[in-house]
């Protein structure tokens, strides 16, 4: 077996493992800012998981996709955290 197929393979596990892990602290956490965070952590590990898998499968096309979860995680993201602290998104 090729290493960098094994290396792929144990990589998408790990990513798997913090993905099941940033939903546990997402459904479990204490404050809404915890929940925030497992929600940022949640889509930076989705966006890793596609890369991987964009890799191990040799599509160029995943590679968009993560790039346009990024850029929609990370407005959600703002937009969340504006929302928590000012009570709207939009002045």
């Amino acid at each position: 077996m090729n290493i960098l197929l094994l290396s792929l393979d144990i990589a998408v596990a790990a990513v798997s493992l913090a993905m099941a892990l940033c939903a546990w602290r997402l459904m479990r956490g204490p404050d809404t800012p915890d929940r925030v965070l497992a929600i940022d952590t949640l889509y930076i590990n989705a966006v890793a998981l596609v890369v991987l898998l964009g890799i191990r499968l040799q599509t160029p096309l995943l590679f968009e996709a993560a790039l346009i979860m990024a850029m929609l995680g990370f407005a959600s993201t703002v937009a969340l955290a504006r929302y928590l602290t000012r009570g709207d998104v939009i002045e």
